[in-house]
This record gives structure tokens, sequence and C-alpha cells, in this order.
């Protein structure tokens, strides 16, 4: 017995027999097991909108305020295909694409699942919630101003003006409800020690009338980043000066001249600035005055270039220094350039003169050294009474000179006639002739 039972378990065909039935017997069970009816929970499913562009394009209507965007569902069907799901290859669906008009609703969704799954097998036998709540809303459009800062340092020596923005607003697109809480957008920037133009492209944040951050939810933008730009220019001071006409025995170096202010402070490009140093503000004539001249002058600056200072006009003071005067009576008057076939005669006799000079070389002169020309180069043939100009010249004197009349040139009355035409002389052996 014991013989016939050890060579059954050394039978292959024994082993052979035992494995198809354990194998038979498996199969039964997991078929038993895969086919039974199984149900599952699925938490945390996306809803899932369609029909939003269409929506939005035709009918100028958004979504705005769904309630929620997850749902649960309960799931039953054949465990292998139950059991291989997931809540996130499932979505709760509604198609917007129909709705007509703004308003709030409440629409039943569709529960889809992954592309291949056996769905004639599956049936959702619970939701939570069965509707989903939102707003249907008319879509507009706002512009927002573009506002911000630089928050950095500038480099010594330099100037920053108001930052540029570009675009210097944007186009909000999305419901109404949205965008009536944003006011404005808002941009900070920045970089140490800035030395030229600065310019950057960066995003920004929308904000309120009361300056704190808007939702940007359901908002769309014509632009994401703008082009923030600080213009910065070159600073330099300038001093101011006046250009002296010497004359009258005076030249700069016994003049005093005060200007106030003296200097102006100028922003603007440094190619530009380069090449200003000094700015003139007018040229002083020495013999308009006898010992001192003040004034106001305009300060010219370039509609290129800013003034810090602010100061538009500047005061210019010139003083005599070291010099004296003396009035002479000046007898010597005479013309020159007299047109050819014409006579000057000079009415004027005498001319009351002022000169100025070194002390020492007033005291030396004498009546000769002093004369009065006029110059009738532009008068070609005039004819007539006239009173030209003329120019007081002091002989073998340098540092003396002449002034102004009251800022006004000396003058003489001079009468100019044709000259007469000269008779020829007879020859004597013609004068019996004649008789």
């Amino acid at each position: 017995m014991k013989t016939n039972i050890k060579k059954l378990y050394n039978s292959r065909a024994f082993w052979v027999i035992v494995s198809l039935i354990c194998s038979v017997i498996m199969w039964v069970y997991v078929a038993s097991v895969e086919t039974e009816e199984f149900k599952q929970t699925f938490r945390g499913v996306r809803v899932q909108l369609v029909g939003e562009t269409l929506l939005r394009d035709s009918k100028n209507l958004v979504i705005t305020d769904m309630d929620t965007s997850t749902v649960t569902v309960e799931v039953v069907g054949p465990r292998r295909v139950v059991g291989s799901l997931d809540s996130d290859q499932i979505y709760a669906q509604i198609d917007v694409s129909k709705l007509s008009r703004a308003a709030y609703t409440s629409q039943q969704y569709s529960v889809i699942f992954p592309d291949g799954t056996e769905t004639g097998s599956l049936s959702v036998t619970r939701k939570t919630p069965e509707t989903i709540n939102f707003m249907v809303s008319s879509q507009t459009t706002k512009s927002v101003q573009v506002r911000g800062s630089f928050d950095g340092s500038i480099a010594e020596g330099f100037i920053a003006e108001s930052v540029v923005f570009d675009p210097a607003t944007i186009t909000l697109s999305g419901p109404e409800a949205y965008l009536r809480n944003v006011d404005y957008a808002w941009v900070s920037f920045g970089k140490e020690n800035v030395d030229s133009t600065y310019e950057v492209e960066t995003g920004y944040t929308l904000m309120t009338a009361d300056n704190i951050p808007a939702s940007t939810t359901g908002i769309s933008f014509s632009t994401d980043v703008v082009t923030a730009t600080l213009p910065l220019l070159t600073v330099k001071d300038v001093s101011l000066g006046v250009n002296l006409i010497e004359g009258g025995g005076a030249t700069a170096e016994n003049t005093k001249v005060t200007i106030e202010p003296d200097t102006v402070s100028l922003a603007g490009d440094s190619k530009l600035l380069a090449g200003i140093n000094k700015i003139n503000l007018a040229s002083i004539d020495l013999t308009d005055f006898t010992t001192s001249f003040s004034d106001t002058y305009v300060i010219p600056i370039d509609n290129e270039l800013r003034n810090i200072t602010g100061a538009t006009e500047a005061k210019v003071t010139v003083e005599i220094v070291g010099l004296e005067t003396r009035n002479v009576k000046v007898t010597n008057i005479s013309c020159i350039n007299v047109t050819e076939g014409y006579v000057a005669d000079i009415l004027t006799k005498s001319l009351n003169v002022t000169l100025r000079g070194n002390p020492e070389s007033l005291a030396q002169l004498k009546d000769e050294n002093i004369r009065a020309v006029a110059d009738l180069a532009d008068m070609n043939e005039s004819v007539g009474t006239y009173m030209p100009r003329v120019r007081i010249y002091v002989d073998g004197y340098t540092d003396v000179g002449a002034i102004k009349s009251g800022g006004t040139d000396y003058a003489v009355y001079i009468q100019i006639e044709k000259a007469a035409e000269k008779v020829p002389e007879i020859p004597p052996e013609m004068e019996s002739d004649l008789d």
C-alpha cells in the first residue's frame, strides 16, 4: 500500500492533474471576484466647464462665482473596472455654451470617465452636490493707468525724471463685477547706484482704490508686462558771465563784475552739457557808462536742459576801478571818405567830450591830442544837412578813451553839397579873339 502511494506521489501524471485542478479553482475564484459588483466613492473630482470660449465670443458672457471646483461621486460596477479608476481621471463636466443670458444659475453635470473605460458596466449612484451653482455675467473691458515707483538709488551727479511706462494704460477684460474693484496697475522696480537711463521689462499688480492688491480671477489683460523707464540726466554747475567790450580807457583789468547768482545747476544729456562751460548773459560796452552799471538779464538755457536752480534771471553789476574822468572841449573835427565830387562843410565847431583813463595820463593831455572824426563812407551821393556819428581819438595815450554822452555816441552837424564845377582859364592869346 505504501509502495503504491509512493509511486503515485512520484508520478508526473499525478502532479499534472493536481496543477490543472488548482488552476481551474483559481480561475473560477478570480472570475467571480472581477465580475462581482463593486461600489467606490471618488472625492475631489474636478468640475470641468466646456464651451466657455464659444459663450464668450458669441454672446459676450463669462462664468464667475462658481460655488465649488470639486464634487464627490459614488460609482458602482465590476471591481476590475471600478478599481482601476482614480479621482484625478474623472471629471464633472458642464456644457455652458448653450447658456444665453446673464443670471445666477444651477446646472447639473455629467460624470466623464477616462477614454477606454467600459462605461456601459458603470453607473453613478450618488453625486454630492448634485448641481453646480455659478453666475453667468456679461463681459466688459476697462482701461486702467499704470503707476509705479523706482525703488533704488541714483549715483551722485545725476538726477532722475518721472518714470515712464509703456504702455501707459492696460486694458482689462472680464466680468463687470470683477473689474469694478480694480483702480490701477502698480509697478515696482529698482536698481542700486544707477548712472544712466534705466529700463526694465516687468510685471505689475492690479490695485484697488484703497491701495490693496485686487483679485485677478476671471480677468484677462492686454499685456502681462510693461516696460518701465527711469530717464536719468547728468547734473552740472555752469558759471554765468558777461562779455565786456573794452573802451573809454577801461579794460577787463580795471573793471569789477558781480553776478547774482553766479552759477546755475543744469540737468540734461551728458553730451549736450559737455559743451557748456559758461553761459554768457550779455555784451556790455564799457563806453556806455562812467563809473558803474547794473542791469538784470534773462538766463538763456537750451530747451533740452533743465534748470535745477530755478533762477531765471541774474543781476549784473560792473564797476570801473582806479580810473578818473575829465571833460574836454574838442575843436579838432574832421570828415573822412567824402564821396568824390561832393564837399562836406562841418557846421559843429566844438564838442563837449568826457574822457576816462589813468589819472596821470588825463593830467598830461593837451587839446591837440584829441580829435573827432566823422566817417561819411555811407553817405554816397547824399546832399543836405546830416548828423553823422563821430569817433573820438586820443592820440598818444592808449589808456585814455571817450565815454558816450548819456549812453549815446557823439555826433556833429555837417552840410553836404556837390562840388562847384571849375571854370577853365582862357589862354592870353585867345583873349584878343574874344574882343
